[in-house]
């Protein structure tokens, strides 16, 4: 009876570590659906980041930048990502957060954690301390590069400014027609690539998926 017992035990922690499992390598950037408390009332102000294919908005309370077509923030030990200025937000692993977001100096973060409290203003996060060893050995040579060799900003999609309030566009179908319509920008970095594919997918299936819906897989950055 306790060998039974035991068999049972293990069964079952087994079938538990297989969705964990199937989550760690099938999303890099979550589908964009969540809601991190950002509402801006209109289009902020962005700021290049002296040296950095990146902008940052000093007149947002939150970490909020904005890279290669896209607008990132780091808030709760987490990393989002949206096309669209107010979100709605997917969630972004550490193990893809492209290199130039990671690079991003202290200074320019205007709600640093905790723990960036004594680390150096003009150098990025100890990004390898707050996130472990297997991330270090994964994303090896991160803050290492070549100034001279930096791509050049991402132009900012300005029609956003006329989507505000009332008008923003909620419905990321309707983000993305939008955008195509407006911002003719194609994304450099591989990572911000691979969402752009991953939103056009999503949008139009294939005819033997359409009329079915699936529900986004999403896991924490840890």
């Amino acid at each position: 009876m306790q060998k039974i017992r035991y068999g049972v035990i293990v069964l079952w922690m087994l079938l538990c570590s297989v969705p964990s499992a199937i989550a760690q390598v099938s999303i890099g950037i979550g589908l964009p659906n969540v809601s991190i408390g950002i509402n801006l009332p209109v289009y902020p102000e962005l700021v290049p980041v002296p040296g950095y294919p990146v902008y940052y908005a000093p007149r947002v309370a939150a970490n909020y930048f904005f890279y290669d077509g896209m607008y990132w923030v780091y808030q709760n030990d987490y990393w989002y990502a949206s096309s669209w200025y107010n979100g709605p937000w997917g969630v972004v692993e550490p193990g893809v957060v492209p290199l130039y977001i990671l690079r991003i100096p202290v200074r320019y973060y205007r709600q640093p954690p905790v723990y960036f409290r004594g680390w150096r203003s003009d150098a990025p996060p100890r990004w390898g301390e707050h996130w472990g060893r297997d991330w270090e050995q994964h994303r090896r040579g991160w803050d290492r590069w070549n100034r001279g060799s930096a791509q050049a900003r991402a132009p900012l999609p300005v029609y956003q400014r006329h989507y505000s309030g009332d008008r923003y566009p909620r419905q990321v179908e309707q983000q993305h027609t939008l955008r195509s319509q407006h911002y003719r920008y194609q994304p450099r970095d591989r990572i911000v690539r691979q969402h752009f594919q991953q939103r056009g997918e999503q949008r139009a299936p294939a005819p033997a998926q359409r009329g079915r819906r699936e529900e986004p897989q999403m896991r924490g950055p840890r």
